[in-house]
């Protein structure tokens, strides 16, 4: 089965669902996505600072697909930003890659504590667009105001913003910016994963995949609760990118192009949003100060 598309501002067909790789051991990292892209994945989103980039390129070899036949986004960590580091970053992800050209390269945080950086960061991206070097750019984490402070200073619109969404944290101010320059929202954790991760979510414990509205919805349509979540992003034009290592769940993640959520049934799921962010507030956190040096190629 074929994954829908997307198109981004620039033109360029994105297809809607993706796998993620974050928190995946590089010792699973290959195999997980070979079998992806064996279920029909052509999307891989991966980042400089999740250490797996280069198993993301030997997965992509290993599958035996023509490296046209596969989108590869991938993101900028903090302390690469600058004009002249970013531009490095690029040849770093792309060596670890084994790549030429990157579908999508985007800023993983807007880290507005060092905003100057991030723009001269964003810049950098800039000039690799112009070269060809990527194919499109876009940004992560980036709430509406830091959208609007970018768009201030560069040229670029960025095809894509990538911030938690999920059914409890529906994010709809970020999306309506988004909607409104002409970004595409991507979601990460977009099953709420994140709300179950050790020491990194809700104290409360309750999590999306237990919700009863959602696994009402999902025993109506003969699917799990992650099918019906990841079908609510597709359906209402989101571009999503689950993670999981696991054969069976990364094939269950794809198999949701089979069935259509009512408007009432979309409306259900949009209902539980609770406004409580379960990742870390990018206004709030300072990547810089992880110290994390991404190697070289």
């Amino acid at each position: 089965m074929s994954v829908p598309t997307i198109t981004l501002n620039n033109h360029v067909e994105m297809p809607a669902l993706g796998l993620g790789v974050f928190q995946s051991p590089p010792e699973q990292t290959a195999a997980a996505v070979a079998e992806a892209l064996r279920v029909g994945y052509r999307h891989i989103d991966t980042a400089a600072a999740y250490g797996n980039e280069r198993q993301v390129g030997e997965g992509i070899r290993r599958s035996g697909l023509d490296r046209s036949e596969v989108f590869i986004e991938t993101k900028v960590w903090a302390t690469d930003y600058g004009y002249d580091e970013t531009r490095h970053a690029f040849e770093k992800a792309a060596g670890k890659l084994g790549v030429e050209q990157l579908d999508l390269l985007i800023l993983h945080q807007p880290a507005p504590m060092h905003f100057d950086a991030t723009i001269a960061a964003y810049k950098g991206l800039e000039s690799l667009l112009a070269e060809g070097r990527v194919r499109a750019i876009g940004v992560s984490n980036f709430m509406p105001a830091h959208l609007a402070a970018l768009r201030e200073r560069t040229e670029v619109v960025p095809s894509i913003n990538q911030v938690e969404v999920h059914p409890y944290f529906a994010q709809h101010a970020v999306q309506e910016a988004n909607a409104a320059l002409g970004i595409v929202t991507q979601a990460w954790s977009p099953i709420g994963g994140i709300t179950f991760y050790p020491g990194w979510g809700r104290e409360d414990g309750r999590t999306t995949l237990t919700d009863p509205v959602i696994g009402e919805i999902a025993e109506r349509h003969g699917k799990t609760p992650a099918q019906v979540m990841l079908r609510w992003h597709v359906q209402q034009g989101r571009s999503a990118i689950p993670k999981s290592v696991n054969p069976a769940r990364i094939s269950e993640n794809f198999d949701v192009f089979d069935i259509v959520l009512s408007a009432d049934e979309l409306a259900r799921i949009d209902a539980l949003d609770t406004g409580v962010r379960s990742g870390p507030d990018p206004d709030l956190r300072d990547p810089m100060s992880t110290g994390l040096v991404i190697p070289e190629a």
